[in-house]
């Protein structure tokens, strides 16, 4: 029988370090300062934007474009997904909320509709408005 011994050795205050001992090997898990980098506005894996990934690795003198890197196609293709993605999403919302606005105000009139046809003027009032338009 093979025991297994773990050990976690903390060699700062926000990394650790798995080990495991007559068994198998786990990758070390890195816990990355995330506080730091979230106040300073970063992503919370330093691998997943900037100069390293997203800018090719060579230049051509004569100014000939580089050919795009290994999963750098993918990347774009996902984030002109998303892009697209986003704008449908945006204008639905849109035409949802121009929607119900509309839908409000009909409402509205219709309801003064109502009200302009159950309170009508009678009698003496309504001869007087009668002669009032008929003089302009």
């Amino acid at each position: 029988m093979i025991s297994t011994a773990r050990a976690v050795l903390h060699v700062e205050r926000h990394i650790s370090y798995n080990i495991v001992v007559n068994g198998f090997h786990q990758s070390c898990v890195q816990y990355i300062n995330q506080k730091w980098r979230q106040k300073r506005g970063l992503t919370a894996n330093p691998n997943t934007c900037g100069p390293l990934t997203n800018l090719p690795d060579y230049t051509f003198k004569n100014g000939k474009p580089t050919p795009l890197g290994v999963r750098q196609k993918a990347r774009l293709d996902k984030q002109r997904d998303y892009a697209s993605k986003i704008i449908k999403l945006v204008g639905e919302i849109d035409f949802a909320v121009d929607r119900h606005a509309r839908m409000q105000e009909k409402e509205k009139e219709e309801r003064q509709e109502i009200l302009n046809n159950k309170l009508k003027p009678k009698g003496d009032l309504l001869l007087q408005i009668q002669a009032d338009t008929i003089k302009k």
